[in-house]
């Protein structure tokens, strides 16, 4: 009835995706590499790259605070907290380090409690198994981060490593994606 195309037609675009998402998976594909065998600089680098997001987003506060409500306090609050957490982790790495290993410990608890949560709700189902598996494997994580959490050498290597994963795997799927869409555009 309905014949929708998840690509559009145009092969130049097309083409000029597939092309800048090789380049885009090949480039991001190496930063996970240096930073599986260099984890503490691709600790450093996270912690800088998320201080300079909240800089930015506090800056940005601030501007919608002054456009919309200047008597705003919360706002004005908002853009305090957020700038000032990013200058401490940019001056203060080391807080920075500790701050995302505790971010990733309550992530991953919270994705354990979700994991058990599905797997007791789909149990009659096939495969309900893998929901309590991914809870078992969250939970493992958590309890990792959590007890090295103390130790910014281990926090920094193990948020090293797990970024260096993704952006391997992200860049990986960069590549698929572009080669898959050359072979479309042709």
């Amino acid at each position: 009835m309905w014949n929708y195309s998840l690509l559009p037609d145009d092969r130049e675009l097309l083409a000029k995706f597939s092309k800048h998402s090789l380049v885009a998976g090949i480039i991001i594909a190496i930063l996970g590499v240096l930073a599986l065998f260099f984890p503490f600089y691709g600790t450093l680098a996270t912690v800088v790259f998320v201080a300079w997001l909240m800089i930015f987003a506090g800056i940005m506060a601030a501007y919608v605070t002054v456009r919309t409500n200047p008597s705003d306090w919360l706002g004005w609050f908002k853009a305090f907290i957020l700038t000032l957490t990013g200058l401490l982790m940019v001056f203060k790495p080391n807080l920075g380090i500790q701050a995302l290993g505790l971010l990733l410990a309550i992530y991953f608890l919270l994705d354990t409690f979700a994991g058990f949560a599905m797997g007791s709700l789909m149990r009659p189902a096939k495969g309900w198994w893998l929901w309590s598996l991914n809870g078992a494997l969250s939970l493992l994580l958590a309890i990792i981060f959590l007890t090295s959490w103390t130790s910014i050498q281990e926090t920094a290597w193990l948020i090293g490593i797990f970024v260096g994963i993704s952006l391997l795997f992200d860049g990986f799927m960069l590549i698929f994606l572009g080669s898959t869409l050359k072979g479309n555009a042709e």
